[in-house]
């Protein structure tokens, strides 16, 4: 198997490197993908809006705030939010609002008042009892940045610095600091999932768990992760246990996030669906197959047509002798088939026949693409490596003519149903 790691950029383009087979694999988070995360969690989930809501319902024992009554928030404009890592830390933000609270004042008019905060947290990222990787946050403070009313600028000095003292000081800490926990545990439940147990079909399952200490750089953060397969029957998939050293592996590229497969472990992956990649293929079932037929096979091979049972639909059943494997070059990347394909009649008023048995070595190449965060493998026919003649209740013939009609079954009939699989 060649020593080589497949790496997928979600930035949709391929590259590799050289290092020892593994079985693990390794993501580095960019962190424009951590603050992707965080925006579509603080903007999707109105937590924000939930939380102002909260903080401006009145509450029992709470003191009026003198001249103004029924505080509530009109408007609040999306968060502008700043990211940084912290190396050996974890995630620093920034979060910038801008929100309207509305209310009466005692002279019976409405009052808006409009501000603008900067929130600042830090945040650790760590690994809980079960091997979960975690974000919680740590030191959230605000910070307001100014403030406007329609008040009366007769009434402003008064009111507003009772306003800031009294409300804006202890509504804010308790609206945006809970938001981040909330934002973050969203960001959170990602992680949980990744790490959740994931079925591959009806074949097994597939689990990542954590396999070295978390790493924060100025740039991302690389979570190193043992892959763990177990077939449907709860067996685990035995995958070599020579792990590369980080410094086997590529460089980070700028603006990407990045997931690092080991070759080991796509081919222990597909050893779990080579079930699955079993097919039967008979006369007229899948379009673009010459006729299935022994008069075929007769004209292909005239040594054996006239032994063969005359006119008779044949089915061609092709199995997986033994577990795909995986290979990764710099150019490009292959998954290797090793198949047995028996020819056998089909009579209309009796069992099916064996006619003969060929091995057949099949090299699939093999284009990887990201699907709504799925890894996706397509394959396509590149050759076959080997056709050879593995049993026959004909005798022996020569096999070679038939390269050309197995070339076309593998490509018409098989591929097309292990993608489906895959």
């Amino acid at each position: 198997m060649s020593g080589f790691w497949c790496i997928l950029f979600l930035g949709g383009w391929l590259a590799w490197s050289g290092g020892a087979d593994g079985p693990g694999a390794v993501i580095r988070i960019d962190l424009g993908t951590i603050d992707s995360a965080v925006s579509t969690a603080l903007n999707e989930s109105d937590v924000l809006q939930k939380m102002a809501e909260e903080a401006t319902k009145k509450k029992p024992n709470a003191k009026p705030i003198k001249g103004i009554s029924g505080l509530k928030v009109k408007d609040l404009h999306p968060p502008v939010i700043s990211l940084a890592l912290s190396p050996g830390l974890g995630l620093f933000m920034a979060v910038l609002t801008q929100m309207t609270f509305t209310g009466k004042s005692f002279i019976g008019g409405n009052v808006e008042i409009s501000l603008t905060a900067n929130l600042t947290a830090s945040s650790r990222l760590w690994q809980d009892t079960a091997g979960i990787p975690r974000f919680s946050s740590r030191n959230c403070h605000i910070t307001l940045i100014s403030v406007k009313t329609n008040l009366p600028s007769s009434m402003l000095p008064k009111v507003t610095s009772k306003f800031l003292d009294s409300t804006l000081q202890k509504v804010l800490p308790g609206l945006l600091c809970p938001a981040v926990d909330a934002v973050l545990n969203l960001v959170n439940a990602k992680f949980t999932t990744m790490t959740s147990e994931i079925p591959l079909g009806t074949a097994g399952t597939l689990q990542y768990t954590l396999l070295n200490p978390l790493m924060t750089s100025e740039t991302f953060t690389e979570l190193d992760l043992k892959t763990i397969l177990h077939q449907k029957e709860g067996k685990e998939v035995d995958i070599p246990i020579d792990q590369p050293s980080l410094a086997s592996l590529p460089p980070k590229r700028d603006a990407a996030t990045q997931l690092v497969l080991s070759a080991n472990f796509l081919s222990a992956e597909l050893s779990i669906l080579q079930t699955s990649f079993n097919l039967d293929i008979s006369n007229n079932t899948v379009l673009g197959l010459p006729p299935l037929m022994t008069m075929m096979l007769g004209a292909l091979i005239p040594e054996i047509s006239k032994v063969l049972p005359p006119s008779q639909p044949l089915v061609i059943e092709m199995q997986e002798a033994k577990a795909p494997v995986m290979s990764i070059t710099p150019d490009k990347s292959f998954v290797q088939l090793f198949s047995t394909a028996e020819f056998q009649v089909s009579p209309s008023d009796s069992a099916p026949e064996s006619l003969f048995v060929l091995d057949v070595h099949s090299n699939l190449e093999v284009q990887f693409a990201i699907e709504e965060e799925k890894l996706q493998l397509s394959l396509g026919l590149h050759g076959l490596s080997r056709v050879a003649l593995a049993s026959s209740s004909l005798g022996m013939f020569d096999e070679l003519p038939l390269k050309g009609v197995l070339a076309d079954i593998v490509d018409v009939a098989c591929v097309p149903s292990i993608n489906s699989c895959e």
